[in-house]
């Protein structure tokens, strides 16, 4: 009689145990890189987020002009750069620097605000300088989850203060800051603190 060999019942059951405890380690191992690869995707577009709402800022704000503009109604005009609470927009400015290329018959400066709209800090431009209320301003999400966005402005006696224009400019419209402060507060980065000398 031939003998015949393999494996008995006992050792196919420790073997197929034995395969599937690696597959187990093997796919939590794989879930774990999975799950920091997401997180860290995550944090890198949270990133460019933040660094970017920061680059708009520092843009608009590195680019102000002593150019105020009408006021909507044709009343008087606002300041160059506002803040005093009258609206709900943070910081209103107005910049230079727009560029151009396709020639249309308009300024190379630019109105813009920043307004904090639930959580999300909200860019607003206007296509004219001296617009009316009928202009709807073009609106640019830059970043989410924000808690709080604090402005202070640099007086001409080098004082901080959380308005503008100063309590002793307020009849000159043109009159900009020595340097703008500006600190976005986030849950899970914490406070960002920009100062921005203004070069005029």
């Amino acid at each position: 009689m031939v003998r015949q060999s393999g494996f008995t019942l006992l050792e196919l059951l420790v073997a197929m145990t034995i395969f599937a405890i690696m597959g187990v380690m093997a796919y939590g191992g794989l879930d774990a890189i999975i799950l920091q690869r997401e997180a860290a995707l995550g944090a890198m577009e949270r990133t460019r987020e933040v660094q970017y709402a920061i680059r708009r800022i520092t843009t608009d704000v590195s680019q102000v002009q002593p150019r105020p503009v009408r006021e909507e109604l044709g009343d008087g005009f606002r300041p160059a750069v506002l803040a005093d609470g009258r609206t709900t927009d943070l910081l209103e400015l107005t910049r230079g620097g727009w560029p151009n290329p396709m020639g249309f018959p308009r300024s190379a400066q630019q109105r813009v605000a920043y307004e904090l709209l639930d959580g999300i800090l909200v860019r607003k431009q206007w296509r004219v300088l001296g617009h009316t209320s009928a202009v709807e301003a073009v609106e640019e999400e830059l970043v989410a989850g924000i808690d709080e966005v604090e402005v202070r402005f640099l007086g001409p006696n080098r004082e901080w203060l959380e308005e503008w224009p100063a309590p002793n400019a307020q009849d000159n419209p043109w009159q900009l800051p020595l340097a703008i402060e500006i600190t976005l507060v986030f849950p899970d980065w914490g406070r960002i603190s920009r100062v921005l000398e203004i070069g005029l």
